[in-house]
């Protein structure tokens, strides 16, 4: 039960990731490729029927943590206190800036809430992979299930940790380039014209900077969690998992250069899910990893709520789900074709 568990909290943060991301990337290319307002309108009109939906997995994956692992959710929210605050706050802001964008003609306010938008979507992008990073690396766990670390300490690899230090930093630089490639590969899907244009050239500029990232995040993570290379090799679900984001990410490269702007977006997705998942069979069950004591480290068996509660939620989980999946499965294909740029209309 508790092994299932973890594989549907694992499962909702891939799907929050990759259908979240790719409005994370528009966001992070919107003032690069849009380069007036026409445009601008057009990358909004592109995003936003489905931005908000998206954020629906991140409310789901907390739900079940809540739900199924109360302990977890519980010390991460207390020792990532320093890190969920500014989370909080650039979605908030990123939420707001597409909202209100176009409210008031005004090139100012206009300018102002695209400066927001960009800002606020690389930061969250950045931050997400922060956020992995330090579940990857570790934290000081005490006795009692809390830790605490400050925002930064060092960036040195013999220096004190931090919630920003070398190896997060990394991950977080890994996530930003995914995503914006993500994005840019979903607004070449979406869009025609100049937009369409530039995105394929930021995710032909953006692929090399993945790849690079991905090897070098790779390398990192063998020397802060050396043990985690083993238990990769001997899961089945991980080497199917690493299949998928390896078949992904040279999936993304194919069907670019062969102008299948859907197959490269979906490829992506691929990548994405497929990476996230070899990470969740790699840790398996360690869900915050302790670097002080690794006996202290909260884990599926030892952080879940009963298995009665268990039992109770998988009797409403598959009803949710169901309706998460249809209800992006109607957006989709109601928004389905090109948003086309029209002087007069957008988001």
């Amino acid at each position: 039960m508790e092994t299932l568990w973890f594989a549907l909290a694992s499962a909702m943060v891939a799907i929050y990731v990759v259908m979240d991301g790719f409005d994370f990337g528009a966001g992070v290319l919107y003032r690069r490729v849009a380069r007036n307002d026409r445009e601008r309108r057009q990358v909004l009109a592109a995003i936003g029927p489905f931005w908000d939906g998206n954020e629906v997995w991140l409310i789901a994956g907390g739900g079940v943590l809540f739900m199924a692992f109360p302990k977890v959710l519980a010390s991460a929210l207390s020792g990532f206190y320093l890190a969920i605050m500014p989370v909080l706050w650039v979605l908030i802001l990123r939420g707001i800036s597409i909202e209100f964008r176009s409210h008031v003609d005004d090139a100012m306010w206009r300018a102002f809430w695209d400066a927001t938008l960009a800002m606020a979507s690389t930061l969250a992008s950045l931050l997400l992979g922060v956020a992995l990073g330090n579940l990857i690396r570790g934290v000081p766990l005490l006795e009692d299930g809390w830790f605490s670390l400050s925002l930064f300490e060092s960036f040195s690899p013999r220096g004190a940790l931090g919630l920003l230090d070398w190896y997060t930093v990394l991950a977080g630089l890994l996530a930003l380039a995914a995503l914006a490639h993500h994005g840019a590969l979903f607004l070449a899907w979406k869009t025609d014209g100049p937009v369409r244009t530039r995105s394929l050239k930021a995710a032909g500029v953006l692929f090399p900077a993945v790849v690079v990232l991905w090897l070098a995040a790779t390398a990192a993570t063998a020397s802060v969690a050396p043990e985690l290379f083993p238990a990769l090799a001997a899961r089945p679900v991980a080497w199917l998992a690493t299949a998928l984001f390896l078949v992904g990410l040279a999936g993304t490269f194919a069907a670019r250069r062969a102008g299948r702007d859907f197959l490269a977006f979906v490829a992506s997705g691929a990548f994405l899910l497929g990476i996230l998942g070899a990470t969740a069979a790699a840790v398996y069950p360690t869900m915050i990893r302790s670097i002080s004591e690794p006996s202290r480290s909260l884990t599926a068996f030892n952080a879940s709520a009963g298995r009665e509660s268990l039992a109770a939620g998988l009797s409403w989980w598959p009803a949710g789900f169901a309706l998460a999946i249809v209800y992006a499965v109607v957006v989709f294909r109601l928004h389905r074709g090109k948003v086309r740029a029209a002087d007069g209309e957008g988001y």
